[in-house]
């Protein structure tokens, strides 16, 4: 693994002399700012006075300086108002019109500071009836068509952790909003509000679905899609051993090479696309799969182009040969944790810990020119 604990080190990846101030919060501002400061920007968590210290295990907050400032105090106010004028990004993930009663609204900062980009992350969006409405991960993918279509045939929707809402639709629909607004800046001289609501995000992820949908190639039912578990050929199949394998050779050639690394009955080799012998197929893989432990079959699919891979936990996925040969995982103050991503040729990004300082120390420094 990869080490990275010196705090002193500066990351010099494609972000670096970047400026973030991150207002403290849950899920996906969190992530979206550890992103940013993966990629080398400096972000700056301003966190309320009594809250948990850093904690290398909060993987989303690494590569933060935290500072604690109470918001109704009108000096912290102040010194947090120094930040945000020498600062080229805001983050945060506040119910609409809160920071906006903090003082702290985009009109008034773009009054001190007009170059800011200000990014808003929230489940519903700045506007519309749901806007000042309690809600978590499982019901903006609800509100947005993509639970529906996750889980199997016969049973209700499957949460998809929050990977689909919270990561998917926000914090990476957060980013790309805040660079954009940070590329279009250079041309005007002007910083601009980000709203990256949830619900927006994943309705975008959703395009593919709905591109099928108005095709009529996509069924509105769980089970019944190639890419949902209604096709045989691409699913999870149980092995021996009471593990998993996962199965998804969509291309003909690949198909056939599972047909016969699997040896699979010859009289459903061109089964693939048959839908009268779709369950028939899926028993034969069921049945093959069944025959042999997981890690029988990693063996016999190893370097094939049969898309047969193992289900992995999570500590199994930190210790397989293919995540361990592109270094996957670092360590950061001894905790192993993912390694940043995507990765750069020259400017390399990094995974830095968190660490505590002085919100007027941070104000001073950032009050001089920043280096060309």
């Amino acid at each position: 693994m990869n080490h990275h604990d010196d705090e002193a080190a500066p990351c010099r990846g494609p972000l670096a002399g970047l400026r973030v101030v991150e207002f403290a919060g849950l899920g996906p501002a969190p992530f979206a700012c550890m992103l940013l400061a993966d990629m080398g920007a400096e972000v700056v968590t301003i966190a309320r006075p009594g809250t948990p210290a850093t904690d290398a295990r909060q993987i989303a907050g690494r590569g933060r300086l935290v500072v604690r400032a109470d918001l109704k105090d009108a000096h912290a106010r102040g010194e947090v108002l120094r930040l945000l004028d020498a600062a080229d990004v805001l983050v945060e993930g506040f119910r609409p019109g809160v920071m906006e009663r903090l003082g702290l609204g985009p009109d008034a900062l773009a009054a001190r500071n007009p170059r800011l980009v200000y990014g808003r992350m929230t489940g519903w969006g700045q506007a519309g009836p749901l806007a000042q409405t309690a809600g978590h991960d499982i019901n903006y993918i609800a509100l947005a068509g993509a639970l529906h279509a996750i889980g199997p045939a016969d049973a209700a929707p499957v949460p998809p952790l929050n990977l689909v809402g919270d990561y998917g639709g926000g914090s990476l629909y957060l980013v790309a909003g805040i660079l954009a607004a940070l590329y279009e800046s250079r041309r005007s001289g002007r910083g601009q509000v980000v709203d990256a609501a949830i619900t927006d995000g994943v309705l975008s992820l959703m395009s593919q679905c709905m591109s099928g949908a108005l095709k009529g190639t996509f069924r509105e039912r769980r089970g019944a899609n190639m890419l949902d578990g209604g096709a045989p050929y691409y699913g999870v199949y149980a092995t021996a051993d009471g593990g998993h394998v996962a199965v998804g050779p969509i291309e003909p050639p690949f198909f056939a090479e599972l047909c016969e690394r699997l040896d699979v009955d010859p009289v459903l080799r061109d089964a693939q696309h048959d839908p009268a012998r779709s369950a028939a197929l899926r028993a034969e893989l069921a049945a093959r799969f069944a025959r042999r432990t997981r890690r029988d079959w990693e063996d016999i699919f190893a370097g094939s182009d049969a898309c047969v891979t193992p289900v992995l936990s999570l500590s199994e996925a930190r210790a397989h040969p293919h995540h361990a040969a592109r270094q996957a995982f670092v360590e950061v103050q001894g905790t192993p944790q993912p390694a940043p991503a995507p990765r750069f040729s020259r400017t390399p990004s990094a995974a830095r810990p968190a660490r505590e300082t002085g919100i007027a120390a941070v104000a001073r420094r950032w009050e001089r020119p920043q280096p060309v």
